[in-house]
């Protein structure tokens, strides 16, 4: 993430040395999505014409600033909490504005992701750690 790390950071070293190890790499640059193109992701992601996502997608949109890391883990988490839901009567996805409004998110993804692994079992806590290792 551009802008994110100094010259000192062990990453950052490692990556400009990329060269000397010969290993291959592909930068990726993710730029922050205007309210339009959050819009049609979502309503292709929900096979929704875009008159009827814009008012789910607007407020991810005001969330998420557009970040691509964030708008991905809200549209997850507001499907785990049963925020975004398939409705079986209507045939198509629903949400409950209000609810998804009031939904909390830290300033920053890494943040979001801490809190994503701390609320998982123990048991799974600790295999993360162990694979971590290979």
């Amino acid at each position: 993430r551009e802008g994110e790390t100094d010259n000192c950071n062990p990453l950052w070293k490692t990556l400009c040395n990329n060269d000397l190890v010969n290993a291959r790499s592909t930068d990726v640059k993710l730029d922050c999505m205007d309210e339009e193109t959050l819009t049609t992701m979502v309503s292709e992601t929900l096979c929704l014409l875009p008159r009827l996502t814009r008012s789910l997608s607007s407020i991810i949109y005001h969330k998420t600033k557009g970040n691509p890391l964030f708008v991905s883990q809200l549209m997850i988490s507001l499907g785990k909490e049963g925020l975004l839901r398939p409705s079986l009567s209507r045939r198509r996805w629903e949400w409950e504005k209000e609810k998804v409004q009031c939904q909390k998110l830290p300033d920053d993804v890494a943040m979001f992701f801490t809190n994503s692994i701390e609320a998982l079992s123990e048991d799974v806590k600790a295999s993360l750690c162990v694979l971590s290792c290979f």
